[in-house]
């Protein structure tokens, strides 16, 4: 045994966050290729819905869910404006059937700001 790691065997393999992910019943789905459109698409209708700037990040992801009640696939949105406000919301539906009308209105905006130290379990 490791001194560092003194509670696991030697030979012990960690979990990687995508099996922890997996074990807890959800993650990131991997599609390949042909979903990179569909996730593009997505970004570019969220930048022109919120106005937002070319420096401003914004990051989609089709993730996949087992919990009960929980839509098997569904898309994750977050964008951040003034480098600290991160913005997210999801639609719950796999990333290739999202259309523009399913992204929330422009005026919701300040609404979906990640407040720190308030946490939300549905987004």
């Amino acid at each position: 045994m490791s001194p560092m790691n003194s509670s696991r065997a030697e030979n012990e393999v960690l979990p990687t966050s995508a099996a922890a992910a997996e074990r807890a019943g959800f993650g990131f789905a991997r599609k390949g290729t042909a979903n990179r459109e569909f996730l593009a698409r997505v970004r570019q209708w969220t930048r022109e819905r919120f106005r937002l700037g070319e420096d401003d990040s914004v990051f989609v992801a089709e993730v996949a869910c087992s919990v009960p009640g929980c839509p098997p696939l569904e898309t994750v949105v977050a964008f951040w404006t003034e480098q600290t406000k991160r913005h997210h919301f999801k639609i719950f539906k796999p990333v290739a059937e999202v259309g523009a009308d399913d992204l929330p209105p422009s005026w919701m905006k300040d609404a979906l700001l990640d407040i720190e130290g308030v946490y939300c379990s549905c987004c």
